[in-house]
């Protein structure tokens, strides 16, 4: 069980972590809308603009998919289920948490997950 100094702790850093993800993601969208492909008076220009483009719409995703999870870590600690995996009920080691604290499998269920 996790101690609620520790839990504190964390949902600190998953706060902080949900509103740099929330920036970054209304950055990302300004700058893939802002590219300007197939303005440009050179193809090669066009590719750069198109492969920056389509480079910020990949992390807007990467970052949508973290915040989603982080959002649902802070879930977990308000239903007081944080640190339990999701998937076989067992405590997730804090060193795990600690190192991502979204986390919501144990290291074993993480693994069959990822099969």
């Amino acid at each position: 069980m996790l101690s609620p100094e520790r839990v504190q702790r964390l949902r600190g850093y998953l706060v902080e972590e949900e509103a740099n993800l929330r920036q970054q993601i209304l950055s990302l969208g300004i700058t893939s809308r802002e590219a300007d492909v197939a303005s440009g008076n050179h193809m090669a220009e066009d590719a750069t603009a198109a492969f920056d483009q389509a480079a910020a719409v990949s992390l807007q995703r990467g970052h949508q998919v973290t915040l989603t999870e982080v959002e649902r870590a802070l879930a977990r600690m308000t239903t007081g289920t944080y640190g339990e995996c999701e998937r076989c009920r067992t405590q997730i080691d804090f060193a795990r948490l600690k190192a991502i604290p979204q986390a919501a499998f144990c290291m074993t269920c993480q693994r069959v997950a990822e099969l």
